[in-house]
């Protein structure tokens, strides 16, 4: 039997007085969710546990079968692979965000706010005129890398705050802590701050807020995993993709799919339909959501998962002709109240589309992955 998981990111979230107390994804209308509720399973499960913090690469690899034990220390390093890139043992990488500053330097925004896409493009074209030990490496508008000698006091006592968890607080004392342990990079942001002062308007400023340190992982492929399992990824966001890769996933390239709430859902539909035909195990990502929630636009955020329903997963069920499991959840929850992420159990649905079958009770991660891989996860 086949496999299908759609992770909409950051489903969870708080109840909203502006949605007259419901959650955005009780708001939304999901008609073809409801439909696979109703003649299977719904609830909300709990995928961080007490045991990390709740956040897209360890709920996703979570959800794919991963043990706690091999998680990679973090994201930066897979978003890196999903550029066709790699590094070596003696290099490391950082996520960086381009960010905006008002004028006391507290944090406005994580994500670059007040600049278009194309503005966030000539900002990251400007800070690539790196130094010569720094490779700055642009992903999509507001998400950035940078590769740099390894520093092992850094990777293991360098302690930073995400920014999308830090808006309000003063990006001084946030980078506090790097500023004492690489002067490498403290004169790397001092150069792409001065370069950035074009883009200033308004008294908000933009700076890089470099974060996430990781380096080279190496990690069992899906298919040994889940015992010769063959499993693809439709996905957008750098991070999916890099897990993908990492786990050895087919991973199709989609040409107007994006991270974004303005993604191409049919486009998503029909890869995830041809996937199906090949694969196994197939999971669709939807990073939109987790965006929206971050921007604290909770009527984005339920616009985007009524769209989900409608316009990708109608689409999807009406061409599954063999039986296959079916479960949707959220990796984490994402408050669109705080902007911030949940630890909280998530909404669930499992059901079998196409045919019948037998779906466990799902209290616990551990029976996701029973229903998803049948025999569990090496």
């Amino acid at each position: 039997m086949k496999s299908l998981l759609i992770i909409i990111d950051g489903l969870g979230d708080d109840q909203v007085p502006a949605l007259g107390y419901k959650t955005p994804f009780d708001y939304a209308k999901h008609e073809n969710i409801d439909n696979i509720a109703a003649m299977g399973i719904k609830g909300n499960v709990d995928i961080c546990g007490n045991e990390f913090i709740p956040e897209s690469l360890k709920c996703i690899l979570r959800l794919l079968g991963v043990q706690a034990k091999d998680f990679p220390t973090n994201r930066a390093y897979l978003e890196l692979l999903a550029e066709n890139r790699d590094i070596t043992q003696e290099q490391m990488v950082l996520r960086c965000n381009l960010v905006s500053v008002d004028e006391t330097g507290m944090l406005t925004s994580f994500n670059g706010e007040g600049l278009t896409r194309a503005e966030q493009a000539e900002a990251a074209a400007i800070c690539d005129e790196s130094l010569s030990k720094i490779e700055f490496l642009h992903l999509s508008e507001y998400r950035n890398l940078l590769i740099t000698p390894r520093n092992n006091d850094f990777i293991a006592n360098i302690v930073i705050k995400p920014p999308h968890e830090s808006v309000g607080e003063n990006i001084g004392d946030l980078l506090g802590d790097l500023r004492k342990r690489s002067s490498m990079l403290v004169g790397f942001l001092e150069q792409a701050r001065l370069k950035l002062r074009k883009f200033e308007k308004n008294g908000i400023h933009y700076e890089l807020y470099p974060w996430g340190v990781s380096v080279k992982t190496v990690m069992d492929s899906f298919s040994q995993r889940h015992f010769g399992m063959k499993g693809a990824a439709v996905c957008s966001a750098e991070i999916v993709k890099g897990i993908a890769f990492t786990l050895k996933m087919e991973a199709p390239k989609m040409v107007s799919a994006t991270g974004e709430t303005d993604t191409d859902l049919k486009e998503k539909a029909a890869v995830t339909t041809q996937m199906l035909k090949t694969n196994d195990f197939v999971m669709t990502h939807f990073n939109g959501s987790d965006e929206a929630a971050h921007r604290k636009n909770h009527y984005e955020k339920a616009e985007f998962i009524t769209r989900i329903d409608e316009e990708f997963l109608a689409a999807v069920l009406s061409n599954i002709t063999e039986a296959t499991k079916v479960f949707i959840c959220g990796d984490h929850g994402t408050s669109s109240v705080t902007g911030k992420h949940l630890a909280a159990p998530v909404p669930f649905v499992a059901g079998i589309v196409g045919g019948a079958g037998v779906i466990p009770s799902i209290k616990t991660y551990s029976d996701i992955w029973s229903f998803l891989y049948e025999r569990g996860s090496k």
